[in-house]
């Protein structure tokens, strides 16, 4: 028995043996994935240039960039800048595919005795890691000899705290030509652009002489100044080349020329009239005779430079509208068809529901005129059931009822609005509505407390904390110094802001470019500020002058 056991341990030790072998052999057979070498990190090199690089006499139509390795071009739209700018756009090849050379066909007749500068940005990488040539330039003149002084600067944005990617820097000379306007009608004579990698500028292969300095938001990439779309930033003074300082351009929007555009009829009881620039002093009257019996109100639309005219509604093929804004004394007439359209009725709505926020307005927005509300049939109460004292405002140029009432953390509020208490122009009033409002209690909230630090501090200046989104959450207006108290914060990451109101109206004013206007100075504090719950912060905020 025993004899028989060993013989059978044996041969199964035997077979786990042979099974090792084999495993391991297979292994050992088995063709390994290679893992590689290092990375290439290497962008392509230059090999030579025909013509070569800062050529004077310049007479050729086409340029070709050899390099040592294959190459492609990467969003090249975007990265290639050309100084002076052509009127027509230079034909590069290969597009898509890869190449040990880059071809440049120009369509433009070039300037006689001008040096042109091709800066490629990031747009030249090679075919395997896209590894690209940082700010490769190709100069070259159609003169003697090449230009060679040189401007420089930081772009800034005057509100946000980064700048935006992708700012054209344009420099006109200022000769018998050039006038205030000649920015929205023409071309540089210099271009630059900062790409998407850095706010630092330099123009290079400029020429001696007098010039005015601008920064643009190029929406529509044409090279001229669009004041509805694009951000400006511009230098007061005259800039004369040589010179060894540094510019600073502080782009902003600038709110654009008064206009007006085509109302629409957007429902049975309203047209709706859009504008642009300052609306504040349009009014909007009928030329068409309405029946005795219609009545109409003209509403602004929350958030919306847009004005409604609300009428009750009858049987019309179209009405003739006067739109005219007293401050600049101009009058566009329009008339509006009537088409087939739904009705606007009451519909109310809180701008805080569930949790409310400490430090925001508690407001009831009403989507038609509001007229009038009954106090008696509102009713605020706790969550014991009692009733908490409040107020209540109409705006009626924001069409919304504001409530106000001590807000207390740790506590459940119900809004209760009775049948009546809310009546629009058409003498449509509410159902009864409840909305139920609750805050948190005190350590779920954080409470910052910032100094303001500086020298030279100027008075009216507005602080605020905003999100990472640039979103305001709370804001202190100041008239003098004093500490800034900001409690029961949601837990978060905020950025703070000052904003230096130099003409007291409470906000942040922008820039003008023909009335030489730079906008108000704002100072973000250099880091975010990450409160949580149950926080008690304070924070220096250092302000350099």
């Amino acid at each position: 028995m025993w004899l028989i056991i060993a013989l059978m341990s044996r041969k199964f030790l035997g077979f786990i043996f042979v099974f090792i072998i084999l495993l391991v052999s297979y292994q050992c057979a088995q063709r390994g994935t290679p893992t590689g070498g290092p990375k290439d990190v290497t962008p392509p090199k230059l090999l030579k240039a025909e013509p070569a690089n800062m050529t004077t006499n310049f007479k050729e139509k086409k340029i070709r960039l050899y390099f040592n390795e294959l190459v492609k071009l990467k969003d090249i739209q975007k990265q290639l800048i050309i100084s002076p700018p052509l009127k027509y756009a230079p034909i590069l090849s290969p597009l898509g595919n890869a190449n040990k050379f880059v071809e440049i066909t120009i369509k433009d007749t070039l300037d006689p005795n001008t040096t042109y500068t091709l800066n490629f940005g990031r747009g030249i990488v090679d075919n395997n890691e896209e590894n690209a040539i940082p700010f490769f330039t190709y100069v070259f003149s159609t003169g003697d000899y090449i230009d060679s002084l040189e401007l420089a600067g930081v772009v800034t944005d005057a509100f946000n705290k980064k700048a935006d990617e992708f700012i054209s820097v344009m420099l006109y000379k200022i000769d018998s030509s050039y006038t205030d306007s000649t920015l929205y009608k023409r071309p540089p004579n210099y271009i630059t652009n900062t790409l998407d990698s850095a706010v630092i500028f330099k123009l290079k292969n400029l020429k001696e002489g007098m010039y005015a300095l601008f920064g643009l938001k190029d929406v529509a990439s044409n090279n001229i100044f669009d004041q509805k779309t694009d951000k400006i930033g511009f230098v007061e003074d005259t800039i004369y080349l040589p010179t060894d300082s540094i510019y600073l351009l502080n782009l902003f929007k600038e709110i654009p020329d008064y206009g007006v555009a085509v109302p629409s009829m957007v429902a049975n009881n309203k047209i709706s009239f859009g504008y642009y620039g300052d609306g504040s002093s349009v009014t909007i009257e009928t030329i068409t005779v309405l029946p005795d019996t219609v009545k109409s109100v003209v509403v602004k639309e929350r958030e919306k430079d847009t004005l409604n005219f609300w009428f009750t509604p009858f049987k019309m093929d179209s009405i003739l509208f006067a739109i005219t804004n007293e401050n600049l004394k101009t009058s566009d007439t329009f008339n509006v068809k009537s088409r087939k359209v739904g009705f606007d009725s009451l519909q109310l709505s809180m701008n805080q529901k569930g949790t409310i926020e400490f430090g925001k307005p508690i407001n009831l927005f009403i989507n038609t005129p509001l007229m009038r509300f009954d106090s008696t049939k509102i009713q605020l109460r706790d969550k014991d059931s009692l009733f908490v004292a409040h107020t209540i405002v109409l705006d009626s140029i924001k069409n919304l009822l504001n409530f106000d009432f001590d807000v207390t953390p740790s506590q459940n509020y119900a809004l209760n609005l009775l049948p009546g208490a809310i009546t629009d122009f058409f003498e449509n009033t509410n159902d009864t509505i409840t909305y139920n409002l609750r805050t948190k209690d005190k350590t779920d909230y954080g409470n910052l407390t910032l100094n303001l630090n500086g020298t030279n501090i100027t008075y009216p200046i507005l602080l605020q904390l905003t999100n990472e989104k640039g979103d305001v959450q709370r804001e202190i207006y100041a008239t003098e110094s004093q500490t800034f108290a900001f409690n029961n914060l949601n837990p978060g990451k905020y950025m703070a802001r000052v904003i230096f109101d130099m003409n007291g109206n409470h906000k942040w004013d922008t820039g003008n470019l023909l009335k030489k206007v730079q906008p108000e100075r704002v100072s973000y504090y250099p880091t975010l500020i990450e409160l949580r719950a149950n926080w008690e912060k304070i924070e220096t905020f250092n302000l350099i002058d």
